[in-house]
């Protein structure tokens, strides 16, 4: 018998969920694509042969990508929140998801190309916003306000004032 995991994060592509794996296992660390299951026969949306369900690791995280058609669409009320510990690993991330067909947004969130929410969040901003000081915190969180992709340097001044 196959080992599952107890809770699984679902989401709902329109079409592309294999492919989503496929980038997410290739651009994050622990990440991987599992079985993926198709259609035994012809169906109402769809033919034999087509994929129906990917399992999938996000940093560890375990997913199942739907492949459910256009019904439902992603939003921010649900995004991978990824921790990054230097300016290096925050630009690859970001570049990797903004780059491969995706957009930008503010604050340290950006959308892949398939929809799905993103916040890549170093964890120096989170520091530095939890600063003991409120002066640091609220210079390091204005700061934060006026970026898209997270400058931690500019982060860190900020909160040194």
């Amino acid at each position: 018998m196959t080992e599952h995991a107890k809770n699984t994060i679902c989401l709902w592509f329109d079409g592309g969920a294999e492919e989503a794996a496929n980038f997410y296992a290739e651009t994050f660390p622990d990440s991987s694509v599992g079985t993926v299951l198709r259609a035994p026969g012809d169906y109402p949306a769809g033919s034999e042969g087509d994929v129906l369900t990917v399992e999938f690791t996000v940093l560890g995280i375990p997913c199942l990508g739907l492949n459910g058609g256009p019904a439902f669409k992603h939003s921010e009320a649900f995004s991978f929140q990824v921790a990054t510990y230097d300016q290096e690993e925050t630009d690859r991330y970001w570049n990797a998801i903004v780059g491969n067909g995706g957009e930008e947004s503010a604050c340290g969130w950006c959308r892949d190309k398939w929809g799905l929410c993103w916040q890549i969040t170093p964890v120096a901003l989170t520091e530095a916003i939890a600063d003991p000081d409120p002066a640091a915190a609220k210079r390091a969180f204005d700061a934060m306000l006026t970026m898209g992709k997270i400058d931690i340097a500019t982060i860190e001044a900020a909160r040194r004032g």
